[in-house]
């Protein structure tokens, strides 16, 4: 073999190599893509949490948002990327289930950045504490990641939610499966409740979970501690 037959040779295996190397990096891209996805949605929801304050909730409270759920979509890499990158996520106060370790930021309207971050506002009117406060989030693979937790939730737990200002204390009444048409959890009622919504059965069906208005309360330091925002 002559010295160009070597370098031939030489710059075949090279390229071989680094096609190898390549394709495992796709095939291990595609293996743990859901994984890579769901890490990246809890760091979302933990820097959103953290970056809470009274003046970014004031800003993003007079935000329109978007309230179109058919234009809400399953969260892929590509999204959570984006919103991670561009962070466009408009938090409007913070969502805490302690019994099954559910701390999420409350997000003005149903974006696609919204809903790869916390749990999303369904009406435009809807006021904290006053009516029915219904919030919508992904059902996630990953344990604890956006609304997952919600399934495992049960009657006469307890659901916290806060603008900074206040805390708004519920008790879970109402936890059952309802079909993806029931429209009615979402209007206003004279009760004051929270609503909170995720998918059920694959998609099929979903989540309805529903409590009373028990105790409002000055947010402060100490018991502000109970949404991890620190």
């Amino acid at each position: 073999m002559n010295k160009n037959e070597k370098k031939k040779t030489s710059k075949k295996v090279i390229w071989l190599r680094v096609a190898a190397v390549i394709l495992l990096i796709i095939g291990l891209g595609m293996i743990f893509n859901a994984q890579i996805r769901d890490y990246m949605v809890a760091q979302n929801q933990s820097s959103a949490l953290k970056k809470l304050d009274r003046s970014t909730i004031e800003k993003n409270e007079k935000k329109k948002g978007m309230f179109d759920y058919s234009k809400v979509q399953e969260i892929d890499f590509s999204q959570v990327t984006k919103s991670r990158v561009k962070n466009t996520a408009d938090a409007i106060g913070a969502l805490a289930v302690p019994a099954v370790k559910m701390y999420l930021p409350i997000m003005k309207g149903l974006s696609n950045d919204a809903m790869s971050t916390g749990g999303g506002t369904m009406r435009a009117d809807q006021v904290m504490g006053k009516g029915n406060y219904p919030l919508a989030g992904h059902y996630m693979t990953a344990k604890g990641v956006l609304f997952s937790p919600l399934e495992n939730t049960k009657v006469g737990e307890k659901v916290y939610l806060t603008d900074l200002k206040k805390i708004y204390v519920y008790k879970i009444y109402m936890k059952k499966k309802v079909d993806p048409t029931a429209v009615w959890l979402v209007n206003n009622t004279k009760q004051n409740i929270v609503t909170l919504i995720t998918c059920a059965d694959g998609g099929v069906n979903r989540w309805a979970v529903r409590g009373n208005l028990i105790k409002t309360e000055k947010a402060t330091d100490k018991n502000l501690q109970v949404f991890k925002l620190k």
